[in-house]
């Protein structure tokens, strides 16, 4: 196991922030973990595990022990009657994956198409887009304790899944290094194109003939139309969760506001697009210095050039604080703010 020193996180980061990490280690085995874990080296240092960088921050330099998962693998390891079971390495890259299970059949994942990141990150994050998240299609969770070493797994409910929330991001962040999961997948499809951008997008195609990948495509599309590519402009994609409010504070703006988007999450609670509320706020397409909100869509932040990550949290405060102001409602940062 090869431990670098005084790295840039720059190229592990989609922000494109440059900053660095006293030790950096690429974790390509979880039994090489498991031998360096018991290390005066290793205990002795703050640690910070790092999948595909899509959902951070960097505010500041890293001092102690960066882990980036790099462990590979997609097996099929096990059926029944109506699934599929689908061991899946925390290295993995996210979209590459979904793009495997549609051409094995596989079904369940072509909603979360084109999302940046690592099999290993999902779970944490519990990422979701059109109507479905990845909670939905998990098995279990493996994972290795930092301080004991010790191999644990996790079955859905142990993991606490909520919006965009998990108990790895919780009272278990920083304490565990997923190294697999475990997808139960469809045999029989089950196809989710409820939002309406997505079912409008598919109005051409014969239900009847409708197939992972045409959703997969229409996602894609969608995506690539209105968000930017971190290869070509840096940004860490959604950068704040869409707020839920009690139903009467959602009723009492959609007076004021009769054309505000909303979708009912349970009883008694209304979500609102975060976007929505940014762009009426006045701030879509906005810049200050090297950072600002992507014109196309106003709930990505993105680095102009060499923004720093001190820069972008103050632009996000400003947004938070702009939101709150003009609607009364708080926002919430998706990514991990360090």
């Amino acid at each position: 196991m090869e431990i670098l020193q005084n790295i840039s996180l720059k190229p592990y980061n989609t922000f494109g922030i440059d900053v660095r990490a006293t030790f950096f280690i690429n974790v390509k085995t979880i039994e090489e973990l498991q031998l360096l874990s018991s290390e005066p080296f290793f205990t002795g240092n703050k640690k910070l595990i790092l999948g595909g960088g899509s959902n951070i921050l960097f505010t500041k330099d890293f001092h102690g022990l960066v882990l980036k998962t790099a462990l590979k693998g997609i097996e099929l390891i096990r059926e029944d009657t109506n699934h599929y079971y689908v061991s899946v390495k925390a290295g993995e890259d996210w979209h590459g994956f979904v793009l495997k299970s549609i051409q094995q059949q596989w079904q369940g994942l072509e909603n979360l198409s084109l999302i940046p990141g690592t099999v290993g990150a999902a779970p944490i994050q519990n990422i979701g887009a059109y109507g479905v998240e990845v909670a939905d299609y998990i098995e279990e969770v493996k994972a290795l304790e930092i301080k004991s070493g010790e191999l644990q797994s996790f079955n859905a409910a142990a993991c606490k899944f909520g919006y965009r929330n998990s108990i790895f991001k919780q009272e278990l962040k920083g304490k565990y290094l997923i190294y697999e999961v475990v997808f139960r997948l469809n045999k029989i499809p089950k196809y989710n194109i409820t939002y309406a951008p997505l079912k409008a997008a598919l109005q051409e195609i014969d239900q009847e003939k409708l197939s992972a990948k045409h959703i997969s495509d229409a996602v894609i599309k969608i995506r690539q139309s209105k968000l930017p590519d971190p290869e070509v402009i840096g940004n860490c994609g959604s950068f704040f969760k869409n707020p839920i409010v009690e139903e009467a504070i959602g009723q009492a703006l959609l007076e004021k506001y009769p054309q505000m988007p909303n979708y009912a999450v349970g009883q008694g609670a209304m979500k609102i697009p975060a976007a929505w509320l940014i762009e009426q706020a006045g701030l879509k397409g906005s810049r200050e210095g090297q950072v600002g909100t992507y014109q196309k869509q106003a709930l990505v932040m993105v680095n102009h050039g060499n923004a720093t990550g001190k820069e972008a949290h103050s632009f996000a405060k400003k947004i938070i604080t702009k939101v709150n102001d003009t609607f009364g409602i708080t926002l919430e940062p998706e990514v991990n703010i360090l």
